[in-house]
């Protein structure tokens, strides 16, 4: 008999720690669902104010900007006029880039061949193969790099030539780049009096940076290239200029009378943000508004992404 009072003590004492246990999972998981709620409602007032933010800089600035903004992490995408083609400027190189490193896998370019510039072939502007004496003999990869890095024109028309305009032109349709297109070297001052101009669009860039990113360009090893080569562009007068010294910044920027361009991928300690901004101005004025306009946007999606929780 006693036995039997034992054996339902202990059986009563299990049921009660098991109803105990229970309620507890139970509080724990509403503990949970709360904390997640509450840092859902807080990212999304940080992604409302970040929205007001752009959206004050963008009715204060004088010209027209295409832009588009998106948390890599969260997927969330913020734009205005992400779909108004401006002159391209030197970020058409990004989409060249891609080109180049598809061409290769294709055979049509072997990256580790040479390609001899001529004084001929050198062109104003950025770049540093436009101040080297004489012919050069410079390796296709060599000649990538700078293009991004040193934003060099010359380089870039060397490639231009090397694979002609109608197999970039190709490469960007077959993107999904539908506002890109090559149609003039660069600094061909002629061709742009008479209306040629190379096009590009906000979020065709977002496009192309965002394949890169995830690893969904033309392999992943070339991908990761290409950021990298785009971290170490050597230009950070816009989207890195107000950041803290030292956040990396994969990007790439344009600049040509009355056009300034930026777009890249901030990288900070709570997830990645995409920014593109493209900018047009009418007159002969100074890039200076422009690049600080661009500038301010990098600031506040950076702000952004730190301040979430």
């Amino acid at each position: 008999m006693l036995k039997k009072w034992m054996m339902l003590a202990l059986l009563v004492g299990v049921a009660f720690t098991a109803g105990g246990a229970m309620a507890h999972q139970k509080q724990e998981r509403v503990r949970i669902a709360e904390r997640r709620k509450a840092v859902s409602l807080k990212r999304e007032a940080g992604w409302n104010k970040l929205k007001r933010n752009l959206n004050t800089e963008i009715r204060s600035f004088n010209g027209q900007a295409g832009v588009v903004v998106e948390d890599l992490r969260t997927g969330r995408v913020l734009v205005h006029q992400p779909s108004r083609p401006f002159p391209a400027a030197s970020v058409i190189k990004v989409p060249m880039m891609t080109a180049c490193f598809q061409a290769a896998t294709e055979g049509k370019l072997d990256l580790n061949s040479t390609v001899v510039v001529r004084p001929a072939d050198k062109v104003s502007g950025s770049g540093v193969l436009k101040a080297m004496p004489g012919r050069r003999e410079v390796r296709v990869s060599k000649l990538i790099d700078w293009m991004i890095t040193q934003s060099d024109n010359t380089a870039t028309n060397v490639l231009m030539s090397r694979l002609g305009m109608n197999y970039y032109n190709r490469h960007f349709q077959q993107m999904g780049l539908s506002g890109t297109r090559l149609a003039r070297p660069m600094m061909d001052f002629s061709q742009r009096k008479k209306g040629v101009e190379n096009t590009t669009t906000a979020q065709d860039m977002a496009r192309v940076l965002r394949k890169l990113y995830r690893v969904e360009g033309v392999s992943p090893q070339t991908s990761r290239a290409g950021l990298d080569l785009l971290r170490r562009q050597h230009l950070h007068d816009r989207i890195p200029a107000l950041l803290p010294e030292g956040v990396p910044v994969a990007h790439k920027t344009g600049l040509e009378r009355g056009v300034c361009h930026d777009a890249g991928i901030i990288f900070t300690r709570k997830g990645d943000l995409l920014i593109c901004v493209l900018t047009q101005r009418k007159g002969k004025g100074t890039s200076q508004p422009a690049k600080r306009f661009i500038a301010r946007l990098a600031q506040h999606v950076y702000r952004y992404a730190e301040q979430a929780p």
